[in-house]
């Protein structure tokens, strides 16, 4: 039998030989492994786990993981099956398989994603907060109990990269006429910042139109959310409100001037989306006898956010208009993923 000193003196050498590494050795094969394989090494030795937990590398492996699609459909939206705990996986040869994601219930839905971290809304008195790679969840009391008409797309995820904070915020609907709630205007904001353990309500500008919101999604860009509300005296009838993560301020952005409208279209819909890191609006018109149905050319725009000017410009025209448009990302890697009405999700690739 081996005596407990020989295995502690073989223990001994065994970490003197990996701590004899090269940092930048270490670091570079690291980077290189995936997550499940990194939470493994944890284990090895006090240094591998101070080195693999260090928050600076965490963003670099961030930073080489490799870009992967990973699509999520509402129950019963893709081919008709739900699909409560499983993803559409596409890789670099766009090769489509399913991804198991044991963090998503049953009875969850995605309403945002951020460097790994996946927002679930429940139907119960909490959200969740799942880390994809770790399987580790955190569940938050929601902000406002039993409230009617509440829906997943009223909240969203961001992440500043400046202060490094993750927030959660929920659009509260207005009272009106006692009822306590309702579905159609918000004037509060309830922002929960990661680690402060509370919800704070932040008043907006004015009463803004949570039925927009629902209809045409959140985005988060560079430390600021972005959404879509009604402006009747705009040229499209809508503008773009942002909301800044660190300063907890807003800001209202005008569409661009409006694309002349066919007779025999109805009226126009709308997206705002993430594309390449920058706010991307996709518009399409829709059928005068059926609104669900899109007709016409997809227009995508996309927004140039610099300190020195906001300016539009129309990135592409896609002729053959697809059923639904993914979010909040629906760009990956110089294509365009969409989902036609077979329900069968298909990606075209973008000129221009």
């Amino acid at each position: 039998m081996v005596s407990e000193e020989t295995k502690a003196k073989k223990q001994r050498k065994e970490e003197y030989i990996i701590n004899s590494l090269p940092g930048d050795l270490i670091e570079r094969i690291f980077l290189r492994l995936p997550v499940s394989t990194l939470l493994r090494c944890v284990g090895v030795c006090k240094h591998w786990h101070n080195f693999i937990w260090d928050p600076q590398f965490a963003a670099s492996h961030l930073q080489c993981a490799p870009r992967d699609a990973l699509l999520f459909f509402p129950q019963k939206s893709a081919s008709g099956k739900p699909y409560p705990s499983d993803a559409v996986l596409i890789d670099e040869a766009w090769s489509p398989s399913t991804y198991a994601v044991p963090v998503i219930g049953p009875d969850d839905f995605l309403f945002g994603s951020c460097n790994g971290l996946l927002g679930l809304y429940t139907k119960t008195s909490t959200i969740k907060i799942a880390n994809l790679a770790t399987g580790e969840c955190l569940h938050l009391e929601k902000p406002a109990k039993n409230v009617k008409g509440d829906h997943f797309s009223f909240y969203s995820s961001g992440f500043h990269p400046v202060t490094k904070e993750y927030k959660i915020t929920h659009f509260l609907g207005d009272c009106v006429e006692g009822r306590p709630h309702n579905k159609d205007r918000f004037s509060v904001i309830q922002v929960y910042t990661l680690g402060d353990e509370k919800w704070k309500d932040i008043r907006t500008p004015e009463a803004l139109s949570l039925i927009t919101v629902r209809n045409s999604g959140v985005v988060n860009v560079d430390g600021k959310m972005y959404w879509l509300t009604e402006d009747m005296l705009a040229s499209w009838q809508h503008a773009v409100i942002s909301f800044d993560l660190r300063e907890e301020s807003f800001a209202t952005i005008q569409l661009p001037a409006a694309c002349e409208d066919h007779d025999r279209y109805g009226p126009q819909k709308f997206w705002i989306r993430d594309m390449d890191g920058k706010i991307c609006i996709v518009t399409a018109q829709t059928s005068r006898y059926d609104p669900g149905a899109l007709l016409g050319e997809l227009q995508i725009w996309t927004l140039d956010n610099t300190v020195e000017q906001q300016r539009w410009s129309q990135k592409y025209n896609i002729k053959h208009t697809p059923k639904y448009i993914p979010g909040p990302h629906f760009v990956h890697r110089d294509r365009i993923l969409t989902q036609l009405c077979s329900n069968n999700v298909y990606s075209c690739e973008l000129f221009g």
